[in-house]
């Protein structure tokens, strides 16, 4: 028997798409090559839309596709109505949507609202004119400290470290004003104060949601307002209170949004990428007029302990509940070290503070841990997100040349820190070398895949019952086909230090072994699913189970 009344992650026993949907996160650069360019783009992403469709999952997230000098990824947007000409074309874009939606798959855009390009149309006008141009509202022009305005206004710095503010040159060749970026010097930030921004992106929203995306998923979603007195953040601008993280007004922008996306037909959905380490604050986000679901960080920086895990799956249900919210699942994605990297390590747990690039792994290990944290993550109540790769077992890639490094993170550090390349590398398909079949004509992809991927293409996992990508398959049709996963219950089960059970609904049970020896499993009908083969009806240690309960 459970030994607490069940948790519930949203309140109620709304079906919506998005409550329980499996979500796979498409980096187009390193998806597929469909011109053999050596780049990824949506001409490949469309050739491989019947492999997510086999796989199981219900939607594709794409990160940012916009046209953009890339400064970092893309996430420097020139142009938030086009295609970034290397990925494709606008038509090319709306075929694939077309496609995605004939094989039952929802498709998500990825919008960037905090910060755009320096070579976006308005801020070019704003350096062309000058101090007095009126599209320096548009964004934070400010004059500088010191006696000839050589010192940033603030002593803000750069989420990519360094300095936040770049100095500009007038037209004239003169020293001019400075501008702020929290994240590269070529994303100039939005000025939230303007209306006209607002205006802006309520109208890019609708360029897409037009197009017939079903979800906007939203880059550093609690950035946007900024204290515009800009003083110094060791002044502590207002009492108690970040200038520039989670400001209240940034609901208003958000409640604007909902009302816009509730105005289309079907459910078209807002996702913040909302990184709080409060609950409470990250909980208002979710309130029923502002976003629907918001990426769970916690969960992913979670050792791979059970009682760890617990805790955070606790807090995760509890945070949701007033605001009948539907948590989120994810293990990896492209800003993070990959999940079977990282549960390869002697700390397990994960801060973006410090991703621990280099340590040593143990790949057998932390490949067996990572399909036992899959079979958890599938199993719990609410969505789930698949970083294309993941699937395939695909480990970071830490050896990168560093000539080939492109992460602004990079430079920023001083060249301390490499970045997230290691993440963002071009997946394999099939064949014994590089390129892996990611094109068809053997041109070498953008980042250098390792020799050892061979064995973890998709070919050479396709049909082998041991492989992490029939596992993954396995887990999201068991998922869809197991009603009790659709509902928002769950169950904890008593259980010996190290391991982590529960319950959904009256039918199924997931337990997870964390300790370092093999545990007895509770009564149950028949196994349905097993990260490794059990033993004399034991779990093996860090391994994970789906069974069919009494």
């Amino acid at each position: 028997m459970p030994e607490t009344e069940p948790l519930m992650a949203n309140g109620s026993t709304d079906l919506s798409w998005w409550r329980h949907a499996a979500i796979y996160q498409v980096y187009v650069r390193s998806f597929a090559d469909g011109n053999a360019d050596g780049t990824g783009d949506i001409a490949g992403v469309r050739s491989r839309l019947q492999y997510l469709a086999d796989l199981g999952v219900d939607a594709i997230w794409f990160n940012p596709w916009y046209p953009s000098p890339m400064a970092d990824a893309g996430y420097d947007i020139a142009d938030y109505r086009d295609i970034e000409p290397v990925f494709g074309t606008l038509p090319e874009a709306e075929a694939l949507i077309a496609e995605a939606h004939a094989l039952d798959i929802r498709v998500i855009i990825d919008i960037v609202p905090n910060h755009g390009s320096d070579e976006h149309a308005w801020f070019k006008a704003a350096l062309a004119g000058g101090p007095e141009a009126p599209e320096r509202d548009l964004f934070w022009f400010r004059a500088g400290k010191g006696e000839n305005g050589e010192l940033p206004p603030n002593d803000w710095n750069s989420i990519f470290g360094g300095p936040a503010w770049t100095r500009s040159t007038n037209p004239d060749g003169s020293p001019g004003e400075w501008y702020l970026h929290l994240f590269a010097p070529e994303q100039p930030d939005w000025n939230w104060d303007n209306p006209k921004v607002h205006e802006e992106f309520e109208a890019v929203l609708r360029f897409w949601l037009d197009r017939g995306v079903d979800g906007i998923r939203i880059d550093s979603a609690a950035l946007l307002i900024k204290d515009a007195s800009l003083g110094d953040f060791t002044e502590g601008v207002t009492e108690g209170q970040h200038p520039f993280i989670d400001i209240p007004a940034v609901h208003d922008v958000y409640r604007a949004w909902r009302r816009l996306s509730d105005s289309y037909p079907g459910e078209r959905i807002l996702i913040g990428e909302v990184w709080l380490p409060d609950r409470e604050r990250f909980t208002q986000y979710l309130r029923p007029d502002e976003l629907h679901t918001a990426f769970n960080f916690d969960f992913l920086g979670a050792a791979w302990d059970a009682a760890r895990m617990r805790s955070v799956i606790e807090g995760t249900l509890a945070d949701h509940a007033p605001a009948a919210a539907s948590p989120t699942w994810v293990l990896s994605n492209h800003d993070v070290v990959r999940h079977v990297t990282r549960y390869g390590r002697g700390d397990t747990s994960f801060s973006m503070d410090n991703r621990r690039l280099g340590e040593f792994s143990d790949f057998e290990l932390g490949t067996r841990r990572a399909r036992a944290a899959i079979l958890v993550t599938f199993a719990l109540p609410g969505a789930v997100y698949v970083y294309q790769g993941e699937e395939l077992g695909l480990s970071e890639v830490e050896d990168l040349p560093e000539e080939l490094l492109q992460d602004p993170i990079w430079p920023r550090s001083g060249y301390t820190d490499k970045g997230r390349d290691g993440a963002r590398v071009p997946i394999p398909w099939s064949g014994d070398a590089s390129p892996f079949g990611f094109n068809s004509e053997g041109v070498e992809p953008w980042l250098p895949q390792p020799a050892e991927w061979k064995s973890l293409t998709v070919a050479a996992e396709d049909g082998d019952p041991d492989s992490m990508l029939e596992l993954y398959r396995s887990a999201l049709h068991c998922r869809r086909q197991v009603a009790s996963l659709a509902l928002p219950d769950l169950s904890w089960l008593p259980t010996a230090e190290g391991v982590l059970g529960f319950a959904r609904g009256d039918d199924f049970v997931c337990v997870a072994n964390t300790s370092g020896g093999p545990v007895d499993l509770p009564p149950h009908k028949s196994v349905l699913l097993s990260s490794v083969p059990l033993v004399n009806d034991q779990l093996p240690s860090d391994a994970a189970v789906w069974l069919k309960s009494e």
